[in-house]
């Protein structure tokens, strides 16, 4: 394919479709990560979709957390699927074209996803907060409509703002290459591309999609651990703690990473690491999730056992 490498002078060619360099500088290890990634984008629709269904099937899985965390784990399965089928396409094919619409279209989907993440992150770090600050209010506070409504906003809140931004990115003249140093279209490697000002769109960004949610998600754990702080036995500062520890390594490693890779300096030869960092928010925190969520909780073990005993004691009787 012949490149359109205009220089910031030459404004007059328009860029019509961006080349992945993604992960080009392994040429013998294409076959690798193609099984790789398939393998990995089986284990996050099989485990996320083992937690919607017995979040939604086990009677005593019938409490916000879980009607959250069922939220969340659709919401990955939503997430990767922006970004690795095409990395599939890319790995098989080695056609690493992509045309400026479906590069807005791949852009629009993920940042709106992502957006969703932080919200529902927040709120469910605002359930907990409930749950053990305030445990005699907790059903009332935490009732099915607002469990819904808050559900409902997280999944739409960031969908006006992105409509325009992504909007405002593709609106401008791509002048300096029609290479996205990176393996998807993600804000960052597309903005390098762009000829204006782009220092907006990060900011915008940065405080509505990441800074609003971590200071709510910093709030409800501040107060969260003040009142664990305060509880008079050993025991109960450990049953308290065990409550939110999973959902706290999540936050961890989805905030962790995305921040380290849109904000911190930008090298001339960062594009390897920045690589690296957006596997571990695209691709193995939605993988790892389920185990997550599954090992450091007893209800969700039990509900798990449950459900696989019914489906061997099914087999049993067809049998």
């Amino acid at each position: 394919m012949e490149d359109t490498d205009n220089k910031p002078e030459d404004n007059s060619t328009t860029v019509t479709q961006f080349l992945f360099l993604g992960f080009s500088e392994l040429p013998n290890l294409q076959g690798f990560l193609f099984w790789l990634f398939s393998i990995m984008y089986m284990i996050i629709i099989i485990g996320n979709s083992l937690i919607i269904v017995i979040a939604r099937i086990d009677p005593a899985l019938q409490k916000p957390m879980y009607f959250f965390l069922a939220n969340f784990s659709f919401l990955e399965i939503c997430y990767v699927s922006v970004t690795l089928p095409r990395i599939l396409y890319n790995l098989w094919t080695q056609d690493r074209r992509i045309c400026l619409l479906a590069c807005a279209v791949q852009m629009f989907f993920f940042t709106i996803l992502a957006a969703t993440e932080c919200f529902l992150l927040a709120v469910m770090s605002y359930d907990r907060y409930v749950a053990i600050c305030n445990p005699l209010h907790y059903p009332l506070v935490m009732n099915p409509t607002k469990c819904t409504q808050m559900a409902i906003g997280s999944w739409l809140g960031g969908i006006p703002i992105q409509i325009g931004q992504t909007c405002g990115i593709f609106s401008q003249r791509f002048c300096y290459s029609n290479r996205i140093d990176h393996f998807f279209c993600d804000i960052p490697p597309v903005l390098k591309l762009a000829c204006g000002d782009t220092s907006m769109c990060k900011t915008a960004v940065y405080v509505v999609f990441v800074a609003f949610p971590f200071m709510m998600i910093l709030g409800s754990y501040s107060k969260i651990i003040a009142t664990i702080v305060k509880l008079p036995t050993a025991t109960g500062q450990t049953k308290a703690f065990s409550m939110c520890s999973s959902h706290l390594v999540v936050v961890v490693l989805f905030f962790g990473s995305g921040t380290i890779n849109y904000f911190r300096p930008k090298s001339t030869n960062s594009a390897g690491t920045d690589e690296l960092l957006s596997l571990v928010y695209t691709t193995v925190t939605p993988m790892f999730n389920p185990l997550i969520y599954s090992l450091r909780n007893k209800d969700v073990i039990a509900a798990l056992r449950r459900v696989l005993l019914k489906m061997k004691s099914h087999r049993v009787i067809y049998k």
